[in-house]
């Protein structure tokens, strides 16, 4: 069941714990790719600028599979951010904490995972009563250890880190008491885009969600 009202989408996330960002290459592949998700397990997609086909593409999915819940990613401008509301995304993700975006979002009831990366954008986020942000490029800024170094002075926040997040350290990501979910391409194979290879990307979901599952239970044990 996709997400209908904006305070559900975080907790959502959450439970999920995988975020698969997607980029389109063509309008054709928006619908055969979302379906892939759900079949897998992840029914949610981070929609990204960084192709042309992001606002059509959410149409598509939201329209025709509507079990898929919509997040727009790579976010640089606020025009941006109200076509994604518009096209069916249920939230927002930006690559930087960029002020204007995220004043508006919160102004306007509009879940937004900002990029942070160092303590001083992490705090812009807490200073406005967030407690969820993304943490990008997260390996090339410390990984793991950094995440675990934030939660001393910012034990409240939580994490979606993306950048370099794999199937093979996603457990150790996913493990740490304050990441939320994990976020990145790895469900939506690159190789199995191409060609489409849909059953291979439901099978890359099954197997994010078989690492994340059994730890996020632990963690809300």
């Amino acid at each position: 069941m996709a997400v209908t009202k904006s305070e559900e989408l975080l907790p959502y996330l959450e439970q999920l714990g995988v975020v698969p960002l997607v980029t389109l290459h063509s309008l054709d592949e928006a619908v055969p790719l979302a379906q892939a998700l759900e079949e897998g397990g992840v029914p949610v997609a981070e929609v990204t600028f960084r192709s042309p086909f992001c606002i059509e593409g959410m149409k598509k999915i939201a329209a025709e599979v509507p079990g898929v819940t919509l997040v727009a990613g790579t976010v640089h401008t606020l025009d941006q951010a109200k076509a994604s509301i518009d096209a069916g995304a249920k939230g927002l993700v930006t690559p930087a904490f960029t002020e204007e975006i995220v004043d508006w979002a919160l102004e306007n009831n509009v879940p937004i995972l900002p990029g942070t990366a160092v303590p001083s954008d992490v705090d812009k986020a807490y200073q406005r009563g967030m407690r969820y942000v993304k943490f990008f490029p997260a390996e090339a800024y410390g990984g793991v250890k950094t995440l675990k170094a934030l939660n001393g002075p910012f034990a409240e926040m939580k994490f979606l880190p993306t950048g370099g997040v794999s199937l093979k350290n996603a457990a150790e990501y996913i493990g740490l008491k304050n990441v939320f979910a994990i976020g990145g391409s790895f469900p939506v194979p690159s190789a199995a885009q191409k060609v489409g290879d849909w059953a291979a990307v439901a099978q890359a979901c099954k197997d994010a969600r078989a690492i994340v599952e059994p730890i996020i239970a632990s963690k809300n044990a």
